[in-house]
């Protein structure tokens, strides 16, 4: 597809996607989408000849690398670019030194999603804002 995935500084053009899908689309409270991680993550942003339409963020932990907060909009659900910006986290991630394992938090409707990018569960069904999650993850 056509997508341009980066490294991106621009905090407001990831959470303007978040507020779509996560609080408008989703139902989730404010308080519980905004946190202080933001400052210390890398955030990635798909654009579209230019228009945002996914992103996701990374952070590290130990020998852990994290991948967080991937949204993309109705618009390109179904192209691949959740698929994209997952693999772009893993290589990410996979290239800093240490980081051993990557884990994330996948909502449990989507946890076949992430099995086909590698990923297994590795913990039990719990609450996140209201929808139920497990943690998944994989070698880096």
């Amino acid at each position: 597809m056509n997508w341009d995935i980066s490294e991106s500084q621009d905090l407001s053009a990831c959470h303007a996607l978040r507020r779509e899908v996560f609080i408008e689309e989703q139902g989730i409270a404010e308080p519980d989408e905004w946190d202080d991680l933001d400052g210390r993550a890398q955030h990635l942003l798909a654009t579209v000849g230019g228009v945002p339409v996914g992103t996701a963020r990374l952070l590290t932990d130990g020998s852990i690398g994290k991948i967080g907060r991937i949204c993309v909009v109705k618009s390109q659900r179904g192209t691949g670019l959740g698929a994209a910006l997952v693999r772009a986290g893993i290589d990410r991630l996979s290239a800093m030194p240490g980081i051993e394992t990557i884990r994330l938090g996948a909502q449990q409707h989507a946890i076949g999603f992430y099995e086909k990018l590698g990923f297994a569960v590795c913990g039990p069904v719990y609450d996140d804002a209201g929808i139920p999650h497990r943690d998944v993850e994989r070698p880096a």
